[in-house]
């Protein structure tokens, strides 16, 4: 072809020649270690990919708005909905911020329908919304289909066919039995509300998606992308063989169900779960020979991650958030979630709700992300990271069916077990900081307090808990080293950190700016010196300032000559003498100077600050 002249003049290089490069740059150096990322979820990704890691991906053969929706559902844009969730129960108030919501830019709104009994209530919460332009999504309602007939009563009244109202309910059985131990109507009865809710809908609200499945509840609780998908579509999978044993027919209970995904940092990855998602749900649907096309199209609702956020350096959330959105945008979802940047201590106020619906504004008005099919199409990486995904999860999904179904591996604990295994080892991580939670357990703002600005606590329910099915809790991943730090700043003195500096500039330095990381993360006043000409200068400074803890800093050489005159001069009276590095062959003596700790990348921060605090506070 005439435009292909250009490539004649570049010869293809092949995939050989670019690992012969690439091993002469590395010297010798592990390929696997350097250069392959060997993820959580069990598989490796490559440091690059190339068309020819594309073949045999029989997906990639469909075009967008076709079976099996792997690039989406939509094949002239890509719009989602800006969904702003109000949590509020005093219907007012609710009202008065999703006025607040639609007027600026939101065009899907979820609301607390807990204190909703009447036709009235509804008229309170819904005053001046269009619903027949905005999607309503009800949440936390006791009984969904009493919540329904009310709905359609309110609608008749003011004039609006039901027929064409959208939304969703946020009835979702696995969720409820996650959090709090037991069925809320018992299995059979759940089951049961969930037939009538699918019923009554196709005949009045055809349009509404009334059962959701959670999948965010797991990714909340530390499970890895894998399993939130294996899992998550190993229960929507759940509703639709169970109601259809009941009398259902398959394409209403598949389009009745909105999958609700948590969205988590790993930016590409994320990306590749929601496209994998769609095309493991035509797999499975296809199973029921569903009557028709529109149960293939599974709904999918982004929210950002909880497990992400941190109380300490609050507006770090807003980027971790934007990132999570934009994976989201990119990948299709139908609805996205943002949620305030200040949730984890508080409850949403007007500028919190602005910002994460700005977030997702900004992606549409001025990206342009709304505008584009399948933005992601073409990346031999995202497709490549897609497949593997999709197996990873398609594994759990089959080990669920084999255990007899998500009900039963509820209660025998199968999934919360895989779940609450990966969280430990992720717990592990951001403990050893091979993960960074920035600002909390790296590169922490040492003036920032937040004692005082926290309203809410965690995992609060007053719920009696049953013991039906294991119950499952929702974590962030910041709480850890959280703990530590509030701990800190309720004790009556804040414990001093001293910094003696000594010897090579750039080895004091760095390992200076170490332990003020370090200790920082605790709470702790760091006392930190341009350096000193002798140890015994070092010493006399650090006695003088009543330091707790004296954190030698300089050179794996200089050690030799600084540690001893300075563990002399302050054994017996600093709590607790510490050296920045881990210089081995030396350890032993060093101890027997007096040495207590040795701080350096491969300690435990957390288990080490914790025996800090009990010794300090």
């Amino acid at each position: 072809m005439e435009d292909n002249k250009l490539f004649n003049e570049f010869p293809p290089v092949s995939t050989e020649k670019w690992e012969e490069v690439i091993n002469k740059d590395l010297k010798g150096a592990d390929y696997d270690k350097k250069l392959v990322w060997h993820t959580i979820e069990g598989f490796n990704v490559k440091p690059y990919y190339r068309a020819e890691n594309l073949e045999g991906l029989e997906y990639l053969e469909s075009n967008p708005g076709q079976v099996p929706f792997t690039r989406g559902h939509q094949a002239d844009g890509n719009v989602w909905e800006v969904r702003q969730d109000i949590h509020v129960q005093d219907l007012a108030e609710a009202n008065r911020i999703a006025l607040d919501a639609v007027e600026r830019g939101a065009t899907s709104l979820g609301l607390c329908a807990k204190a909703v009994q009447s036709v009235n209530d509804l008229a309170v919460l819904l005053k001046g919304i269009y619903i027949n332009a905005v999607s309503i999504n009800f949440m936390c309602s006791q009984d969904y289909l009493q919540l329904l007939k009310l709905y359609v009563e309110y609608a008749q009244k003011n004039g609006y066919d039901t027929k064409e109202l959208c939304g969703s309910t946020g009835f979702d059985m696995f969720r409820y039995a996650l959090k709090h131990g037991k069925f809320h109507r018992g299995e059979e009865g759940d089951l049961q509300m969930a037939k009538e809710l699918v019923e009554y809908a196709h005949e009045a609200l055809p349009k509404f998606r009334v059962l959701t499945v959670g999948s965010n509840v797991l990714h909340n609780a530390g499970a890895n992308i894998v399993q939130e998908l294996g899992f998550g579509l190993a229960a929507a999978n759940e509703l639709v063989a169970r109601l259809t044993d009941m009398g259902c027919k398959a394409h209403r209970v598949a389009k009745s169900i909105v999958l609700s995904v948590g969205v988590g940092s790993t930016y590409f990855m994320e990306i590749a779960k929601i496209r994998a998602a769609r095309m493991l749900w035509s797999k499975i649907v296809e199973q029921y020979k569903p009557e028709c096309d529109c149960a293939y199209k599974l709904f999918i609702n982004a929210t950002t991650s909880r497990w992400n956020q941190s109380v300490y350096d609050p507006y770090v959330n807003m980027l971790r958030s934007t990132t999570e959105a934009m994976s989201s945008a990119v990948a299709g979802a139908d609805s996205i979630s943002v949620l305030p940047f200040d949730n984890a201590y508080k409850e949403a106020d007007d500028f919190g709700y602005r910002i994460a619906r700005n977030q997702q504004l900004l992606l549409k008005e001025e990206s342009y992300l709304d505008k584009i099919v399948d933005p992601a199409a073409g990346s031999y990486y995202i497709e490549n990271l897609t497949n593997e995904i999709a197996q990873g999860a398609w594994q759990h999904f089959l080990k669920v069916e084999e255990a007899g179904g998500y009900c039963k591996a509820l209660r025998t604990g199968m999934v919360q077990d895989e779940v609450m295994a990966t969280a430990r080892k992720r717990v592990l991580d951001i403990a050893t900081r091979k993960t960074t939670i920035l600002g909390t357990n790296q590169y922490p703002n040492l003036l920032e307090k937040m004692g005082e600005k926290i309203e809410k606590g965690e995992h609060c329910c007053c719920c009696e808990k049953g013991d039906e099915v294991k119950v499952l809790p929702e974590y962030r991943g910041a709480e850890v080293f959280e703990q530590l730090r509030l701990q800190t700043e309720k004790a009556a003195r804040r414990p001093k950190v001293f910094l003696l500096t000594y010897g090579n500039l750039t080895m004091r330095k760095a390992r200076s700016g170490f332990a003020t990381n370090f200790f920082g993360v605790a709470g702790y006043e760091i006392i930190d010196n341009p350096g000193f000409a002798t140890p015994e200068e070092g010493a006399k400074a650090a006695l003088e300032s009543g330091a707790d803890v004296v954190v030698l800093c300089s050179s794996d050489d200089e050690y030799a000559e600084l540690t001893e005159p300075v563990c002399k001069a302050l054994k017996g009276k600093a709590k607790s003498l510490v050296l920045a590095g881990y210089p081995k062959e030396m350890v032993e003596t060093y101890k027997g100077y007096g040495i207590d700790e040795f701080i350096h990348v491969k300690t435990n921060a957390l288990e080490c600050l914790t025996n800090f605090q009990k010794l300090l506070l």
